[in-house]
Parts: C-alpha cells; sequence; structure tokens
C-alpha cells in the first residue's frame, strides 16, 4: 500500500509534489491495482481458467487473491498499513471468512470424494479473493476522487461488455469465444450462444445471459450517476454509455436483468427531483417504444417472462429445488456441507444463491452472506446521510447509487447461483469494498483517526 497521509501525498519520493486527483509516476496505489483488476474482471472472458485451479482460476479470481497477499504483507510497516481508524467491511469480511472456513472444517469431518474435495479447496481460494477485493477498496482508496475513478473503470467496462453484447444479439458473433489466450483454457461449464423465443442472449465476456444482465443491472446506477453529474463536454459520452447499457440489458432475456432493473429505479428515482423522475419515466417509455420497433417481439417475451412466473419451467424448475431443503439441509443445518461441494454433476443446479448457501454453508453461512449484502446497502446510505449533513449533493446521490448497486445484488441472488459465477461474484464484493471506502470518507471525524 502506498502512503496515504497528507504529508505523504505532498512530498513524492522523488521530490516531486504528487498530483491531487493520481499517484505520482511510479507509484501504485490501491486505485491502480484495482482498476487493472476491473479490466481483467470485464475485458478478459470468464470462461478463461487456469486448468488446474477450475472455477477460482480466472485471472480476475487470481489477481484478487493477490490483492488480499498485498494487503497483508502491507501490515508489516506502520507507514504502509491500510487499516486507519475504525472500517465495518474489516469486521463483516472476518465475519464471512470465519463462515466459510468453519463450513470447510465441517465438511472435512466427513468423508468427501476427490470431486467434492477438490471443489471444497477452490471454495477456499474464491473466498480468499473476495476479501482481498473487498479490504483492498475499502481501506486503499484514499480519497472520494480516486473513489470516482474506480467508479469511472467500472462504467468504462460495462460500456465494453455491453457494446460486445449489442453486437451478440443482433449477429450471434460471439467476439470473445473466438479469442485464445497462453497458459489458459476454457472452463468446461461454458455454454455456447444461448437462444429464448428465437432471440440470441448474449453474455459477451460474462459466463452466461442470466450473469451479463444482472452485472449490467448492478452497473447501471454507477452509469447514471456520470451521466446525471457529468460536466460540461462529457455529457454525451456518458449518456451514451447509460443507453448502451439499458438497451442491452433486456436483449439478455433474463428475469434476473429486469428485476435488477426495477430495483434500481424503485431504489434511485425516489431521491431525484420530480422533474428529474418525470422525465426519466417520459425516457423509459419512448425507450420500450424504441426497443419495441428495433426488435419487434422482444418486449411481449419480456412481458410473458414476468406475467408467467409461477406456471413456467424455469419457475417450477427453482421450485423444485427446495425439495433440498429435507433432503439436505436438514441434516447438517448450522454449517452444510462444504462451500462449493454441492456440484451440478453430482447433485442438481439451485438456480438460489440463498438456498445453494444454507445446503452447503448452513444457516450461519446465510447470516453471513447477508451481513456481506446488507451492509454495503447501510454503509452506502449512511455515507448518503454524512454527505447530506455536509450539503454535497454530488456525494449523497454517488452514495445512493452505490446502495442501488447492492440492492440489485441483495435481490438478485434469490434468482440465481451468484457464487457459481465469478464476474458477478467479483463485482458484489468490489462494490462492497467501495461502499466502506465510501462511508470511511464520508465521515465527519475522519480527519482525527490516526
Amino acid at each position: 500500500m502506498v502512503p496515504t497521509t497528507p504529508a505523504d501525498l505532498i512530498a513524492a519520493p522523488d521530490g516531486r509534489r504528487a498530483a491531487a486527483g493520481r499517484p505520482v509516476l511510479g507509484q501504485v496505489d490501491a486505485v491502480t491495482v484495482l482498476s487493472v483488476f476491473v479490466v481483467m474482471l470485464t475485458v478478459v472472458p470468464a470462461r478463461f481458467i487456469v486448468g488446474p485451479l477450475g472455477a477460482a482460476g480466472t485471472p480476475a479470481g487470481i489477481m484478487a487473491v493477490l490483492c488480499l497477499f498485498w494487503y497483508l504483507s502491507s501490515m508489516i510497516a506502520a507507514r504502509t498499513s491500510p487499516i486507519r481508524g475504525v472500517q465495518p467491511v474489516r469486521t463483516v469480511v472476518v465475519v464471512f471468512c470465519c463462515a466459510m472456513l468453519a463450513s470447510y472444517a465441517a465438511a472435512n469431518l466427513r468423508y468427501l470424494p476427490a470431486l467434492e474435495a477438490n471443489a471444497a479447496d477452490r471454495g477456499l481460494i474464491l473466498t480468499a479473493g473476495w476479501a482481498g477485493i473487498a479490504l483492498l477498496a475499502a481501506d486503499g482508496i484514499p480519497r472520494l476522487d480516486r473513489l470516482e475513478a474506480v467508479r469511472r473503470r467500472l462504467v468504462a467496462g460495462g460500456g465494453f461488455i455491453a457494446a460486445l453484447g449489442c453486437l451478440q444479439f443482433f449477429t450471434g458473433l460471439d467476439l470473445a469465444g473466438r479469442l485464445a489466450f497462453p497458459g489458459l483454457t476454457t472452463s468446461t461449464s461454458y455454454t455456447s450462444l444461448l437462444q429464448r423465443d428465437e432471440f440470441n442472449r448474449p453474455m459477451a465476456t460474462a459466463t452466461h445471459p442470466i450473469e451479463f444482465g444482472v452485472v449490467l443491472a448492478m452497473l447501471l446506477p454507477l452509469a447514471l450517476h456520470g451521466a446525471v453529474h457529468a460536466g460540461e463536454g462529457r455529457r454525451g459520452r456518458r449518456w451514451l454509455l447509460v443507453c448502451l447499457i439499458l438497451v442491452v440489458l433486456p436483449m439478455t432475456v433474463s428475469r434476473s436483468a429486469i428485476l435488477g432493473l426495477a430495483v434500481c429505479c424503485v431504489v434511485i428515482l425516489p431521491i431525484w427531483p420530480a422533474m428529474w423522475r418525470f422525465t426519466a419515466v417520459v425516457m423509459l417509455g419512448v425507450f420500450m417504444v424504441g426497443l419495441r420497433a428495433l426488435v419487434p417481439g422482444l418486449i411481449g417475451t419480456l412481458t410473458s417472462l414476468v406475467s408467467d412466473i409461477g406456471s413456467d419451467s424455469s419457475t417450477v424448475t427453482r421450485t423444485n429445488d427446495y425439495v433440498v431443503l429435507g433432503d439436505t439441509f436438514v441434516h447438517r443445518p448450522w454449517l452444510g456441507q462444504g462451500f462449493g461441494t454441492y456440484l451440478p454433476q453430482t447433485y442438481r443446479i439451485l438456480d438460489n444463491q440463498y438456498l445453494l448457501s444454507a445446503v452447503e454453508t448452513g444457516v450461519v453461512g446465510v447470516a453471513a452472506l447477508l451481513t456481506v449484502l446488507l451492509s454495503g446497502w447501510f454503509l452506502a446510505r449512511s455515507a448518503r446521510r454524512a454527505a447530506l449533513a455536509r450539503r454535497d449533493a454530488v456525494t449523497a446521490h454517488l452514495a445512493q447509487c452505490f446502495a442501488a448497486s447492492m440492492a440489485v445484488a441483495l435481490f438478485s441472488f434469490f434468482t440465481f447461483d451468484a457464487f457459481s459465477f465469478p464476474m458477478v461474484s467479483n463485482l458484489a464484493f468490489l462494490l462492497l469494498g467501495c461502499c466502506g471506502a465510501l462511508w470511511r470518507l464520508t465521515r465527519p471525524e475522519r480527519s482525527r483517526e490516526p
């Protein structure tokens, strides 16, 4: 970690003054590392892995684990220690890691087939990576302008995958699938281009259209913040990113994506002025009419997805998943059978992360997962209240947008097994860290911290 005290920011190692918003050339701060992580997360297809590591071997996942090592090693010396004052994300991450470790220990008290034993080990690697990203963001982002840099790069990555998804929807061309990286192999869980009601379902660099749609929904609030508070000369580009994400999101033909869009509207619209809300509703109506004209039948398909909840095959399959509560959960209710050990090829696919966590990590694991997602919401909301107390409308709006992103994750985890998808799970913990950083940077008493 680079120094973050005012004296260290002013006096650069080579005698030059550090720029107000960026580290001095030659230095690498947490935001630089997180920016590289965002590129790996969005640009490098998640289907490419280091073979022996399996699902934990994505380039972004490996870098996340290295971030944890860097974070821990920086604590050796007080000058470079990232721990400065109170940070709730640290407690949340420790609780989550302890729950996963307890589940791992409980799993090894019984006989584990080789596949399940390897999956349990991979689960620990994933947990270490998620912890590293969340801690590095929460404690390593030094100023609000550097947090804004992370937000911009996340939105840029979202715009990139949205452009790939748009191309894939209209042409069926999977550019990400045509790439090759030395030393990396394609995950066996990778599926080719999917279709629903004769519509291509894009996934860009994600591993599934559902994951792709939820990721876009999580990034949409951050893109809206950049467009609403853009400076002169930047509004066109930033509204273009918003429109691109908003157009591609329904093209995934996913209920989870539509749910995410609805959550965004419910969280963000109430804080906007009345004129903004009216304009947003009108533009959303225009958008739906335009999408109906551009892609005939898509709006009808999306409408049927929502109206047929409870009767279509997808919903019935998810409802039938609850049989595992009687078959598996009751035998190991507290710590579960082990994180990552409920393999689809051995048991069945559970399209509900909370249900899957109940089976794999028990009541303790579900409570830890809810703590992670809810803490992001409450930290962002607390940061909003602190910003409003200082009459900082821009930071207050940013905090509400981060809260909206965490709310999308909270509700979307009901609709698919999110921890089985590397892009959305890594993004959720990165956003948790950003919420923690925003909470820390908006606290009035932070100037009195050591």
